[in-house]
């Protein structure tokens, strides 16, 4: 059994031999994806989220062994390491129960009680702690020499050894974090010469805020941090002085008298001056690890909702990237993304007055339309959207689609755009990304740094290493769980297909160059650096429609191909006739195909596999349009009911854009008439809601909606 499996299994509540035997795959070098689509027999049907969970707390496990093993390190070296001790820490899988058995032992800046030790005054502080002496100050006497002046100070640096010790007990400090964990307050004041600065009123809610930590939202609390960094707040936590001090002294203080009250003092000191301030940055440390974990999990499902949004298909696209100034940059794609025409149309503003107006713009649209066969129009959502989709709809017969267009100018400015069209601007890359992710958002947002596509929550100031992890860890499960076309998918695509990576996604797009399209999976074996291991973990991801055996088109691993080979040879037919043929499927009894390695799992599978190969698991693809009467937030009355498309979704609510180039706010509290713990049980990114208007608060640029009573 693997050392980590016991705790995994208690905190995941997953049994132990499913964490196991995943642990030995992961261990052996397959992948999440792999695990949880191919291996179910081995892990008792874990999916995808779980594989997940048991990889990261077993990587987080690691991370806290090597830190035991540095702890018991250096208390070995130092002589201090007593079998009970290290019993303790060998045991403990709590990351602050360790720091606080090592923090007496830390190597640490010369303090005021290792100041006071050097001039001899421990063993007062011991006599002072035992609280038996009457007389204090004549005990202390016996200390002055040297740079102990008097007894006075013999008995403050003796204090100072005290406060030092109180501080870095486990006891005192478990006492008083159990305070702070149950009372702790956040607040934060506005900085006085910030308070009337224009930047600082996005921060007006926080001037003078004040709530217990514990009930502390994430988006409050990263907005209070944010406000803090940026210079116009100031942020405290803090549990009531007293009554951790008056908890410390019921521990420490025994009975009344002289020794008493110089304990006393020297606790007020621990605390005032040490406990204290570390328990605020441990909570304030604590309290921002929570934030992040909750921010990124909501930029995690939002990020897995569009890149799995619906996709259009291989159609032939115009993508329309609109401006006022500079014009509207138009694309024409073929149904594989090729670029084969691009031009400037002067569609809104003075400028297009000129060139003839709005009549003029439409014909132009128009003729390249028809002359390219456009199928679809994808319009980017930036500035003057509205009105240059206006425009569009009037070409009859082809729909028109708004497309979220952030992180396309990203897009287009990278060494991606550039190797993709090394010949072309800026301007007409962004188009083509906005034409592109309406024919697959997939296949172009992984081209895109995860946090430059708009839908998340504070992504620039939660823990960036652990926010990349998760992304990229979102994306790998969204490529395998769609699959990829072999033959037309992307560098950028293929580097997060199961076992790749983006050594292994160049070989495989050179390889195509120089040998032509795929013909079947097994040519993967002739890609340079492709080995069995790679293969074994890729092959089932990657699909070849139209290839000579059906199977590669689908997500049926090469290794089950003879298993359905014998259940064709069985129902006398091919392969083929039972993918296409329900009545030969019916013949099937899986029982008849179980293994020690392949069950009921893997088979169902392959069954599903062959009633619907290849399946797409991403919804259809909608049309919409915004309500004609509103063009800007000045059109907004409360009352009005309008259709919107929700942008993004935080864990306090959603935005929805209803077409007046800023997104309104639907609270938590009215997304439904009834109690909404989780925004996503409600709605999800890119869906088309109906909306009403609460309020329009032009000075801090806010629009409130709800969707309680509104007709969906």
């Amino acid at each position: 059994m693997n050392t980590f499996t016991p705790f995994i299994s208690e905190h995941l509540h997953i049994r132990a031999e499913q964490v196991d035997a995943t642990l030995d795959l992961l261990d052996a070098g397959c992948t999440i994806p792999f695990i949880s689509r191919y291996r179910k027999e081995a892990t008792g049907n874990l999916n995808e989220v779980q594989v997940a969970a048991i990889s990261d707390l077993n990587d987080k496990l690691k991370e806290l062994q090597k830190r035991k093993d540095t702890i018991l390190k250096t208390i070995e070296e130092q002589g201090k390491l007593t079998d009970e001790l290290r019993d303790r820490i060998t045991a403990s899988w709590n990351a602050t129960e360790l720091e606080d058995l090592y923090l007496p032992f830390k190597p640490k800046r010369r303090t005021r009680a290792q100041v006071a030790r050097e001039r001899g005054l421990e063993p007062l502080a011991n006599t002072l702690m035992m609280q038996f002496e009457r007389h204090p100050e004549e005990a202390a006497k016996r200390f002055v020499k040297g740079e102990v002046k008097n007894a006075a100070e013999a008995i403050k640096g003796a204090q100072d050894i005290i406060a030092e010790r109180v501080s870095e007990d486990e006891g005192s400090r478990q006492a008083v974090r159990g305070i702070f964990r149950r009372e702790a307050t956040i607040a934060s004041r506005v900085v006085p010469k910030m308070r009337d600065e224009d930047e600082a009123q996005k921060y007006s809610d926080y001037f003078f805020f004040s709530e217990e930590l514990r009930r502390c939202s994430s988006h409050r609390l990263l907005a209070m941090r944010r406000g803090e960094a940026e210079g116009v707040l100031r942020v405290t936590i803090s549990a009531d002085d007293e009554e951790c001090t008056d908890k410390l002294k019921r521990h420490y203080i025994h009975g009344t008298g002289p020794c008493q009250t110089i304990v006393s003092e020297a606790i007020d000191d621990a605390f005032k001056r040490l406990l204290g301030p570390q328990m605020e940055t441990e909570f304030s440390a604590l309290s921002k690890e929570k934030a992040d974990d909750e921010a990124i999990k909501v930029f995690r499902e939002n990020l897995r909702q569009l890149l799995l949004a619906a996709p259009l298909g291989q159609k032939r696209v115009m993508g329309v990237d609109p401006g006022i100034r500079t014009g509207c940059k138009v694309v024409m794609l073929d149904a594989q993304g090729n670029l084969l025409f691009h031009d400037v149309v002067f569609a809104t503003g003075h400028i297009a007055d000129s060139h003839g107006g709005s009549e003029a713009a439409l014909r132009r649209f128009a003729d390249i339309a028809h002359r390219y066969g456009a199928e679809a129009i994808a319009v980017g959502n930036g500035t003057a959207s509205r009105e240059t989709a206006d425009i569009l709809r009037q070409i009859p017969d082809i729909p028109v689609y708004v497309v979220s267009e952030d992180g396309a100018s990203i897009y287009s400015a990278s060494a991606t755009a550039r190797e993709e069209f090394p010949n072309e601007d800026v301007t007409v890359r962004g188009a083509v990304s906005i034409g592109r992710r309406l024919m697959d958002p997939l296949a172009e947002l992984v081209k895109i740094d995860p946090k430059s596509i708009g839908v998340g929550q504070y992504q620039h100031d939660v823990d960036q290493t652990k926010l990349k992890h998760s992304l990229d860890q979102t994306v790998e499960l969204c490529v395998n769980s769609v699959g990829v076309n072999l033959n037309t998918a992307s560098k950028n695509l293929l580097t997060y297909v199961s076992g790749l990576g983006p050594a292994l996604a160049q070989n495989i797009v050179d390889y195509r160059k120089e040998h032509g399209a795929f013909t079947s999976r097994a040519q993967l074996k002739k890609v340079p650096r492709l080995g069995p291991a790679a293969y074994q973990q890729c092959a089932g991801f990657l699909r070849i429609p139209g290839a000579k055996n059906p199977l590669d088109a689908s997500a049926v691993h090469p290794e089950s191909y003879p298993i359905v080979e014998q259940m064709a040879k069985d129902c006398g037919c091919r392969v083929i006739d039972l993918m296409k043929n329900p009545e030969e499927r019916k013949k099937i009894d899986l029982n008849r195909y179980k293994t020690s390695t392949v069950g009921l799992p893997t088979l169902r599978d392959i069954m599903k596999e062959l009633e619907k190969p290849g399946l797409d698991p991403r919804d259809k693809i909608e049309t919409f349009e915004f309500d004609p009467r509103v063009k800007t937030p000045d059109d907004l009355v409360p009352g009005m009911e309008l259709p919107g498309i929700v942008t993004n979704i935080t864990n306090f609510g959603a935005f929805v854009d209803v077409g007046v180039h800023q997104d309104g706010l639907v609270h938590i509290s009215q997304l439904a008439n009834r109690y909404v713990k989780d925004p996503n049980d409600v709605i999800k990114l890119h869906q088309h809601v109906r909306v009403k208007v609460l309020e329009v608060d032009k000075r801090r640029h806010r629009i409130a909606l709800t969707m309680k009573g509104v007709g969906q």
